[in-house]
């Protein structure tokens, strides 16, 4: 059913172009209606790039997985940068990793089984997301004095990245084969009936039409804030957040009403730290190509992903889904969101 539904939808991606470029509407209507289109993007580029592992081994799969999986953010993100709206590119992307700790990993554990969880897997993601907080602590200290887009800052961010970079590789290495044999093996045939070329070309073309969409709520992101009455820090934290994220969100919350309530909990933590260690730093290298982009957090936003990284693993310490365990993370999730508001634009 959720399938159907996000192919049903995805024709919201023309239109969103075509009333765009035809008919120029107000941007709140196209906010709305580009972050509505993103979501069947996001769950079609997915697809492909599951497609696409199938039929290259876990090794090159795991880095389509990597690369193409975050596409939406990436792209989004670097739309941001060239525009200059830092505040938006941190705040979105402090918004994936806090949102998967909390948010999804929450409706999950709801909607789920009671049931024992991989504590190992569930704690190097955790120690990732850890260690990469601590990493964002040498650019974020200096940004809560002066200017927080000051090239120094900027500069700091590179070696950062680069060390983020190369424990997610090293990692990925040790934990990757072992990853996509639980996840292949809990797909049905239906997911692996797709040719190799046509896996690329799907996510080739889903890409392209990502970044065209993603170019359409970029633009109308601030006005859309203004009308609204939030700050662009909140909507990028939390609305384009989820947003990104919605397919991958949902599909975790899927599988854990399905029973599998541990690869569930596997996707929103492995995408939590992927975010972390991976995206992040990737955005912060690639941004020198654009507008140098400084890896300057506020404070909130480091608070926010310390106190969801601890706040999970107290919860996961045990090693068992309740519900009532993923009630406390959504409700977690609240109080960074309200947060999140109360903070507004720096």
């Amino acid at each position: 059913m959720a399938r159907t539904i996000l192919r049903g939808t995805l024709a919201l991606a023309p239109v969103t172009i075509l009333v765009h470029y035809a008919f120029h509407p107000g941007e709140f209507l196209e906010f709305v209606l580009a972050a509505a289109a993103l979501v069947p993007l996001a769950w079609l580029i997915g697809e492909a790039t599951e497609q696409a592992a199938h039929h290259t081994g876990p090794g090159i799969g795991g880095f389509l997985n990597a690369t193409f999986g975050n596409a939406p953010e990436l792209i989004i993100a670097l739309l941001a940068v060239n525009q200059e709206n830092y505040e938006v590119v941190r705040g979105s992307l402090t918004g994936s990793v806090v949102g998967n700790l909390l948010l999804v990993l929450g409706f999950s554990l709801l909607f789920g089984v009671r049931g024992p969880l991989d504590r190992e897997s569930s704690f190097v993601s955790l120690a990732l997301v850890g260690f990469a907080v601590v990493m964002f602590l040498i650019p974020a200290i200096p940004g809560w004095h002066g200017d927080p887009e000051r090239h120094a800052i900027a500069q700091l961010s590179i070696p950062v990245s680069i060390v983020l970079l190369l424990v997610y590789v090293a990692v990925t290495w040790f934990t990757l084969r072992r990853h996509r044999r639980l996840h292949v093996s809990d797909q049905p045939d239906e997911m692996r009936a797709w040719t190799f070329g046509t896996a690329l070309l799907v996510l080739g073309l889903a890409t392209v039409v990502t970044a065209v969409i993603a170019e359409i709520l970029v633009g109308s992101l601030e006005v859309f804030a203004e009308d609204a009455h939030l700050s662009e820090f909140f909507v990028a934290a939390v609305i384009v957040a989820i947003v990104g994220n919605a397919a991958e969100h949902g599909g975790a919350v899927v599988v854990a009403a399905r029973g599998q309530i541990k690869l569930a909990a596997e996707i929103a933590l492995s995408s939590s730290a992927q975010v972390a260690v991976f995206l992040i730093p990737a955005v912060a290298l690639l941004s020198w190509l654009i507008n140098p982009l400084a890896l300057s957090f506020r404070v909130v936003e480091i608070a926010a992903l310390a106190g969801a990284t601890l706040f999970t693993l107290v919860l996961l310490f045990p090693g068992r889904a309740t519900r009532w365990r993923g009630g406390a993370l959504i409700g977690a999730y609240a109080v960074v969101a309200a947060a999140f508001f109360v903070a507004g634009d720096r």
